[in-house]
């Protein structure tokens, strides 16, 4: 579990602006924070507006200012607002760190938000994964690493025009499932490109195993990553059992009754997925 240390200033490196907003989004908020620039909510508000328009450093700046100016509490959405914009900046070490701690302070607060944070847990490993991955690829095989930084920069390229086609609608609906299509496109083509670089040298380059059925819970059918143990000795994943619990009361497997106070941290199988995903970051998709 992460602590609730203050995360660094210097995570990336920027020049700050001293530009009023003009977006309807960020103005309320602004004469908020202008007339009371000490309360932590109003930067945690405004960090919000900054992710829904894709404006990641300013978000992190707002963040920051709240987890400052908060000295009572980790600041649950702080570091869930933060860890959104270190992903969104590629940086997915600080991304973990930050959702660790917000999942922490989730399970503190008993917080409806604990099965979000714990995905974007997920997805902070997972891209932790990946970014040691490409540069496993990138030392073993030049060729694939041209190759795939070609198609990084077609994605790229394609979800800059998205973002022009759709400027003023950036969160429509449209322009999400274009976002996702190119998404998901550039990873389909990826995988081919290693799958057909791994018949060549499968030592380096092996595909994927399977998860390991004890680590699937049973709930949502993904990898788990904090199981607790419930009295029958059935294992899940901590968010999505609280979520079960919250609509009945009861075994998921047995039907017999069973409360929050049933269930006990399974700190082996914990530790047995976290490697597991450490090695297998693909395997958040599973």
């Amino acid at each position: 579990m992460a602590t609730s240390k203050k995360p660094s200033c210097c995570i990336v490196e920027r020049k700050k602006s001293n530009a009023l907003p003009t977006h309807p989004l960020l103005i309320r908020s602004s004469v908020s924070i202008q007339q009371d620039s000490q309360n932590p909510k109003l930067f945690t508000n405004r960090a919000m507006a900054h992710i829904r328009l894709k404006s990641w450093e300013s978000c992190i700046d707002d963040c920051l200012r709240s987890i400052e100016l908060d000295t009572t509490t980790a600041n649950m959405k702080g570091y869930y607002y933060l860890a959104q914009a270190q992903l969104a900046l590629k940086h997915p070490n600080e991304a973990l760190s930050s959702a660790l701690t917000a999942y922490d302070q989730c399970l503190k607060t008993h917080s409806s938000s604990t099965r979000s944070v714990s995905e974007l847990v997920l997805q902070a490993k997972k891209e932790k994964w990946e970014a040691k991955e490409r540069e496993r690829i990138r030392r073993r095989s030049p060729l694939l690493r041209e190759l795939e930084d070609a198609l990084l920069l077609t994605k790229h390229a394609e979800l800059r025009n998205v973002d022009i086609q759709y400027q003023g609608r950036e969160n429509s609906t449209d322009a999400r499932e274009e976002r996702e299509e190119l998404e998901d496109t550039c990873r389909r083509k990826t995988e081919e490109l290693r799958s057909v670089f791994a018949l060549a040298d499968p030592i380096n380059l092996s595909p994927r195993q399977e998860v390991p059925d004890y680590m699937i819970d049973n709930i949502s059918f993904s990898i788990m990553h904090d199981p607790v143990i419930t009295k029958n000795g059935r294992s899940y994943d901590r968010s999505t059992i609280l979520e079960h619990l919250k609509r009945s009361p009861t075994d998921p497997l047995t039907r017999e009754p069973l409360t929050i106070s049933d269930l006990r941290p399974n700190l082996a199988l914990k530790q047995a997925c976290a490697e597991f995903l450490d090695r297998n970051g693909w395997a958040v998709d599973y």
